[in-house]
C-alpha cells in the first residue's frame, strides 16, 4: 500500500512537470540543440510500416539522435532510467554483453540455451544474443523501445517487448556529414564520424561511420595496483542506398565491432568460502572485503586474462513498391558473433569463480512482408526463418573452491557443448478503419521451432573423487532420455487493439497481446543432480524447461496540444506471465537446477511527454510504477521455507529487476547569442529498489538510487559547429545494475556498479 500510495505522488508530481521523452525534437544529427516552438511529428515503423508515433496504439518511446546526445549516451546503457519500467544496462560481467528487461520480463541467465525475452533489431535484424548487444549508438536515427509483447510481428522471441533500432541512411542528393570528439575522465577518448555522399544523384548513395571509444579503467586492485572495467572498442558500419527506379530500394549494410578489454570487476556481498571434506568451511574473503564500494576489487585472473569480442554482420533490405498500395519487403542478415571473454565471478584474489567463455555463433534470418495500405484498410503479412548454430568452450578455474584439512585441492571444469536453433514463423496484422475515427486492428503469429542440444563436460583435480568426472549430454542419461537431445514448440502468438481518435492529435487505445518465448535445455549442466527436480514428491530426470507466454492487457491515452508545444502519453497494463524459466541456486555444491518456476503478476502504468512553455525552453520527463509478484514459485528441491513459493509456508521473494518506480525529470534552456547559441541542460533519474537476483538473495540488492547529469552546449553561427561539456552523476552516487547468484559455489554472490561521476568535453561539427 505504502508502494502505491508514493506512486500516485510522484505521479501526480511527474504531470505537473510534464513528463516524457516519448515524443522528442525531430531527426537531427548528434547534438543539434535548435530550437523550435512545437514538437513536431515523430515517425516511427514500431507496426513495420511508417506511422506517427501519436497514432501507434502501442507504448513506444522513441530516442532521436539529438536525445541520444542530450542524455550523453554512448551505448544502450545510457538509456537506463530514461525510459519507464526498462533495465538497460551492461550485465553478466562484460563492457559490450546487455541486460535488457522490460516490466519486470527479462533473461535471468547469459548462456545461449536462454533465449532472450527483449528483442533487440538493427534496420530490422534479429540479434539472438545479448553478447554484444549493449551497441554503440554512433549512427542511429533513433532508438525505439517496445514495452510488452511484440507477438505479432516482430521476431522469434520478443514476450518482454523489443529495441529498435533504426540506423542513419546514405541521402541520394546532397553530402552531409558529422563527427566529434570527446575527451573525458579517466582519460577517456570517443571519436564519432559519419559521412553520406550520393555517387549517382537521386540513383546510388554510401554512407559510412565510425567511433573509437577508450577509457582507463574504473576499478583498481589493491593488492597489484592493475585496472578494470576499462573501455577499449571500435566499430564501423557502411550502407549502400541504391534507387534504380521509382518505387524500387535496395539497401546493403555491413558492420563490423572489435572489443578488446581488460576483465569487468564486480564486489562480493556475501562471505566467499572454501569446502573442506576434513572439517567445516572456511571463510577466504569477507563481504565487502575493502569496506563500502569505492572501485576498489580484486581478481585471480592473471594479466592477459581480458576479454576480445569480434562482431560482424551483413544485410540486404528490398522494398518493391508493386502498387500504389501494395508493397514488398525482404530483408537478409547474416551475423557472426565471436566473444572470448575472461570472467572472474566471485571478483577476489582467488580462483572459486574465474571462468573463460568462448563462443562461435551465427545465424542467417530471411523475413518476407508483404504491406497493404489502403484508404480504410491497412496490413502486413509475412514469413520469418532463423537459423542459429552456436557453439562454446568454457573452462572454469576453481583450485581455492576445496581443500582437505591443509591441503589444498586443484580443481577445473572443462566445457564443450553446441546448440542448432531453427525458427519458422507466419503471421500478418490488419487494421481496419470504421470511421475516421474508430479502428480496429487484430493480428496472429504462428511460430514453430526446433533446437539440438549437446553438452560435454570433465574435470582435473588432484583428488581423486574431483578428477575425470565425465558426463554427456544426452549420452549418459538412463534411456530413453539418452536420445533426446531434440525438441521442438510451437505456439500461436495473437494480438488486438481498438483505437479511437477523438481529434487527429489524440489517442485512445486498448491492447491485448500474447507473447511467448521458447523452452531449452539446461546449459549449466554438469551432471545428473543438475536434472533432477522434484516433481509432486519425487526425484524425476527432467531434460528441459518449457516454454514462457504471457498475455498482456494495456490501454493508453496519447495528446498533443496547446499548438503543438505539450505532448503526453500513459499507459496502464496487466501481466499473466507463464512457466517463467528460472535458475535456480542455494542447493547442493554446484548444482544448477533450470526449473518453470511458476507465475508471476505484473501490473503497473507509465507516463511520458514533452512540454515548450517557451521557444527556448523544453521540460522533459517520465515515470513509471510496476507492480510485479509471484504468484507461484515452486522449487522443489528446497523446504518451503527457503523456497520462493507463496503458496506455502514460505517467504515472499519479488521477481528480479522490477523496480516499482522509475523516473526522469529534465529540463532544457536555450539562449541565443546573435546567431549563436547556448544550451543549458540538467536532468534527474531514479530507480527504486530492486532484487539483482532470482530468489532475492540479500547481498543482491539494489536499495534505489537517483543520479543527476548536466551539459553545457554553444552553437556556433549556422548551427555547424558546436562545444560542449556534460557531467554524468554529478552527485557521485554508488549504484549497483547488475549481480552474479552462483551460492552453490563458494557462496559465490557478486555485484557490479554503475560509472562514478565522470565529466567530458566534446567538440563536433555537422552539415
Amino acid at each position: 500500500m505504502k508502494s502505491l500510495v508514493r506512486a500516485a505522488m510522484l505521479a501526480g508530481a511527474a504531470w505537473v512537470s510534464a513528463p516524457a521523452l516519448a515524443q522528442q525534437a525531430p531527426d537531427t544529427a548528434p547534438g543539434d540543440a535548435s530550437a523550435s516552438e512545437t514538437t513536431p511529428d515523430i515517425v516511427v515503423v514500431a507496426r513495420r510500416r511508417e506511422e506517427r508515433l501519436l497514432d501507434v496504439p502501442l507504448s513506444v518511446t522513441a530516442i532521436q539522435a539529438s536525445d541520444v546526445a542530450k542524455l550523453q549516451a554512448i551505448d544502450l546503457s545510457g538509456i537506463q532510467g530514461a525510459v519507464p519500467n526498462v533495465n538497460l544496462v551492461q550485465g553478466r560481467g562484460s563492457a559490450t554483453n546487455a541486460n535488457f528487461f522490460i516490466r519486470g520480463v527479462g533473461q535471468p541467465d547469459a548462456l545461449q540455451t536462454f533465449d532472450p525475452a527483449v528483442g533487440v533489431y538493427v534496420d530490422g535484424v534479429y540479434l539472438s544474443r545479448i553478447q554484444g548487444a549493449l551497441l554503440n549508438l554512433f549512427d542511429v536515427q533513433r532508438v525505439e523501445v517496445l514495452r510488452g509483447p511484440q507477438g505479432t510481428l516482430y521476431g522469434k522471441n520478443t514476450i518482454g517487448g523489443a529495441v529498435n533500432i533504426v540506423t542513419r541512411k546514405p541521402d541520394l542528393q546532397a553530402f552531409k556529414a558529422a563527427g566529434d570528439v570527446t575527451y573525458g575522465d579517466y582519460n577517456q577518448v570517443v571519436l564519432n564520424g559519419y559521412a553520406s555522399a550520393p555517387i549517382i544523384t537521386d540513383k546510388l548513395g554510401l554512407s559510412l561511420a565510425g567511433t573509437y571509444d577508450r577509457r582507463d579503467g574504473l576499478v583498481t586492485d589493491p593488492l597489484t595496483n592493475r585496472r578494470y572495467n576499462d573501455r577499449n572498442l571500435w566499430a564501423v558500419r557502411g550502407i549502400l542506398n541504391f534507387q534504380p527506379a521509382q518505387g524500387w530500394q535496395f539497401l546493403l549494410s555491413g558492420d563490423y565491432t572489435q572489443q578488446r578489454s581488460a576483465p569487468t570487476l564486480g564486489y562480493p556481498t556475501a562471505p566467499l568460502t572454501q569446502a573442506n571434506f576434513a572439517g567445516a568451511a572456511r571463510v577466504l574473503v569477507p563481504a565487502e572485503p575493502y569496506g563500502p564500494y569505492n572501485f576498489r576489487a580484486s581478481t585471480g585472473l592473471a594479466p592477459g586474462q581480458g576479454q576480445r569480442l569480434d562482431h560482424w554482420g551483413v544485410a540486404l533490405t528490398a522494398n518493391i513498391d508493386i502498387t500504389d498500395q501494395l508493397q514488398f519487403t525482404s530483408i537478409t542478415g547474416y551475423r557472426k558473433l565471436d566473444p572470448n571473454f575472461f570472467i572472474d565471478i566471485d571478483a577476489s584474489q582467488f580462483q572459486l569463480g574465474d571462468v573463460f567463455v568462448g563462443v562461435s555463433q551465427k545465424q542467417f534470418s530471411q523475413e518476407l512482408q508483404l504491406k497493404y495500405a489502403g484508404r480504410k484498410l491497412k496490413g502486413v503479412f509475412g514469413l520469418y526463418y532463423l537459423n542459429e548454430d552456436i557453439a562454446s568452450t568454457q573452462i572454469a578455474f576453481g583450485n581455492d573452491i576445496f581443500a582437505f584439512g591443509a591441503l589444498p585441492l586443484t580443481f577445473r571444469r572443462d566445457i564443450n557443448d553446441t546448440q542448432n536453433t531453427k525458427n519458422y514463423a507466419a503471421f500478418g496484422q490488419l487494421t481496419y478503419d470504421f470511421t475516421p475515427k474508430w479502428s480496429f486492428t487484430a493480428g496472429l503469429r504462428y511460430t514453430y521451432e526446433e533446437r539440438r542440444y549437446n553438452r560435454f563436460t570433465t574435470t582435473a583435480s588432484n583428488a581423486a573423487g574431483l578428477n575425470n568426472l565425465t558426463f554427456r549430454f544426452p549420452d549418459n542419461l538412463p534411456a530413453p532420455l539418452n536420445t533426446q537431445n531434440r525438441i521442438s514448440f510451437d505456439a500461436w502468438t495473437p494480438s488486438f487493439q481498438l483505437s479511437f481518435k477523438p481529434t487527429r492529435d489524440q489517442l485512445i487505445y486498448a491492447n491485448i497481446s500474447r507473447g511467448f518465448k521458447s523452452g531449452g535445455f539446461n546449459g549449466r549442466a554438469n551432471g545428473v543432480g543438475d536434472l533432477t527436480l522434484v516433481v509432486n514428491g519425487v526425484n524425476t530426470l527432467v531434460t528441459r524447461f518449457n516454454p514462457e507466454t504471457v498475455w498482456t492487457y494495456e490501454t493508453g491515452y496519447k495528446a498533443r496540444f496547446a499548438d503543438g508545444r505539450v505532448t503526453l502519453s500513459a499507459a496502464a497494463f496487466y501481466s499473466d506471465y507463464r512457466d517463467f524459466q528460472a535458475r535456480v541456486g542455494g542447493g547442493a555444491v554446484g548444482v544448477f537446477p533450470v526449473i518453470n518456476a511458476g507465475k508471476l503478476q505484473i501490473w503497473g502504468f507509465e507516463l511520458e511527454g514533452v512540454a515548450k512553455p517557451t521557444r527556448y525552453l523544453t521540460l522533459t520527463g517520465s515515470f513509471g510504477f510496476l507492480d510485479a509478484s509471484y504468484a507461484q514459485f515452486n522449487d522443489g528441491r528446497r523446504a518451503p521455507a527457503f523456497s520462493c513459493n507463496p503458496t506455502g509456508q514460505a517467504i515472499t521473494c519479488r521477481p528480479a529487476f522490477a523496480p516499482p518506480i522509475s523516473g526522469r525529470l529534465a529540463g532544457e534552456y536555450r539562449i541565443p547569442i546573435d546567431r549563436s547559441s547556448l544550451t543549458i541542460g540538467l536532468e534527474g533519474r531514479f530507480i527504486d529498489k530492486q532484487y539483482l537476483s532470482v530468489d532475492n538473495r540479500p547481498g543482491l540488492i539494489e536499495p534505489g538510487y537517483a543520479l543527476g547529469n548536466a551539459y553545457v552546449q554553444f552553437d556556433m553561427p549556422d548551427n555547424r559547429y558546436y562545444l560542449r561539456a556534460g557531467v554524468k552523476n554529478f552527485t557521485d552516487t554508488r549504484y549497483r545494475t547488475d549481480g552474479q547468484e552462483f551460492s552453490a559455489v563458494a557462496n559465490i554472490q557478486t555485484v557490479y556498479y554503475g560509472d562514478p561521476r565522470t565529466w567530458s568535453l566534446t567538440a563536433g561539427f555537422r552539415f
